[in-house]
């Protein structure tokens, strides 16, 4: 019997939204912390660059780097490693402001209201580089108390696919792999990682950005393809 739900975030609970007011305040914020004399453009291109290597190297070993290693050892290793290593943390999130805004889907609160009254215990699991950014959104949407244990790649170094972050989770949480679910949204290391890890159910939101980002052969398939997180409630019935 499935009693647990351990959810992804990005793409998953959350969006990324287009803004580029929002983006061009992040990016000359980050220019600004590290007092960079290189142009917007150059600085820019070296970052993407370097990001797209490590991203390689983390997928490769399936091991995450913590926030001040990320920037000292890989991003900005010719910058003050004193100045970077002291503003690890909110280069990061600004790393991620990058990309655009990340909001909630809009049904994503009302559906973890009702798992709960439902009786389901729920939790997270995210690759993330950021140890703040999911923390704050749970704070700030009110939805932090619905999830029993958060773990992010950033903190614990594993990430998906290795099932040990998945069995790390269900120690945390104090639930068998077999009465657990996962709610993701890449084909591939999402739904390898839950049956690598045994866990009951593997429920994928079909998220068109996701295939878009990552163009991926598609050879395992999740026991559900949902398009809206509300759907989960025809799946999860209230347990007894």
């Amino acid at each position: 019997m499935v009693d647990t739900i351990f959810f992804d975030v990005g793409n998953t609970l959350r969006i990324v939204i287009p803004d580029k007011e929002f983006i061009a305040n992040a990016e000359s914020e980050l220019m600004r912390i590290v007092q960079t004399k290189e142009d917007h453009d150059t600085f820019f291109a070296k970052l993407e660059e370097r990001w797209v290597k490590y991203r390689k190297m983390a997928k490769t070993t399936l091991l995450d780097a913590g926030e001040m290693e990320l920037w000292r050892d890989h991003l900005l290793p010719d910058y003050d490693p004193e100045l970077i290593s002291a503003n690890a943390g909110r280069l990061t999130r600004l790393w991620r402001d990058h990309d655009g805004r990340r909001v909630p889907r809009p049904d994503v609160k009302s559906t973890l209201i009702e798992l709960d009254r439902r009786g389901y215990t729920m939790g997270i699991i995210a690759n993330t580089i950021t140890e703040t950014e999911i923390p704050d959104w749970m704070f700030e949407d009110k939805v932090a108390h619905y999830f029993k244990t958060v773990i992010l790649s950033s903190k614990v170094r594993l990430r998906k696919p290795d099932p040990a972050i998945y069995f790390l989770a269900c120690r945390a949480i104090g639930k068998k792999p077999e009465n657990c679910a996962y709610v993701g949204d890449n084909p591939i290391r999402d739904v390898q990682g839950t049956r690598d890890a045994g866990f009951a159910m593997m429920i994928r939101i079909d998220e068109p950005d996701t295939i878009k980002k990552e163009p991926q052969e598609i050879k395992l398939h999740p026991d559900y393809t949902i398009n809206n997180i509300s759907d989960l409630l025809d799946i999860f019935k209230p347990l007894k």
